[in-house]
């Protein structure tokens, strides 16, 4: 009786950290793509930043050629 006792609460545990573990590859899954989404973000703003400058710096030659 006991070892069947003690084979359900090892089973039991055991799942449990196999959900853990599951859970915890998704976090890290999840993290990597809000990082990557994160990067793309970042690279498209510095790229209308770029343009802007860009713009502007015609603008301002324009102008001085006036």
């Amino acid at each position: 009786m006991r070892f069947i006792v003690a084979s359900v609460v090892v089973a039991a545990l055991a799942g449990c950290g196999l959900e853990t573990a599951s859970t915890a590859a998704t976090s890290a899954a999840i993290k990597k793509q809000e990082l990557e989404q994160g990067k793309k973000a970042m690279s498209d703003a510095q790229q209308k930043i770029g343009q802007a400058v860009e713009l502007q710096q015609q603008r301002a030659a324009e102008n001085a050629d006036k």
